[in-house]
């Protein structure tokens, strides 16, 4: 299906603005952006990884901002309320770090290139323990660092994590 969707995405736009979507997206982040754009698009690592890095900072600045006002927005609506309650409870189990080394512990949350740790889960980490936005931007950024060399170094065949 993702192939589908990726050949369908081909005929309407660049692949480079396909990779800075794909690593904008909540899901897949640069996660799937990097290996994407180096196994079905021919991208060298280098690209791949600094569209995706890229992609993956956009929504940042506006989900630190706006994450509270779209949360106490939203929430009034049933379902809104049920995601974003699924959603921070989840954070709060696997974010101890964050809770314990703050920004730190952000960067190293943020880094971890697993499911549910990545920027989007980053900043709800941020919103619930209250880091400020002067530090939570930058730690963000450095996560996203780490993860992006650590998602291409495994894809291209340098770095085996399993």
């Amino acid at each position: 299906m993702s192939k589908n969707l990726i050949e369908f995405l081909k005929n309407l736009l660049s692949n480079e603005l396909i990779t800075i979507i794909i690593a904008s997206l909540p899901i897949s982040e640069l996660r799937g952006a990097i290996p994407i754009s180096i196994t079905q698009f021919g991208f060298t690592p280098m690209k791949a990884f600094l569209l995706s890095v890229f992609g993956n900072i956009l929504p940042v600045v506006p989900l630190l901002f706006f994450l509270n006002y779209f949360t106490e927005k939203l929430s009034k609506i049933d379902t809104f309320k049920k995601f974003f309650d699924w959603w921070f409870e989840r954070t709060k189990k696997r974010s101890s770090i964050v809770e314990k080394y703050e920004a730190v512990g952000l960067s190293l949350f943020v880094a971890i290139p697993l499911p549910m740790t990545g920027a989007w889960t980053g900043c709800v980490a941020a919103y619930l323990f209250r880091i400020k936005f002067r530090y939570a931007l930058p730690a963000i950024i450095v996560g996203v660092l780490i993860a992006g060399i650590i998602v291409t170094l495994t894809t291209i065949g340098i770095l085996k994590i399993f």
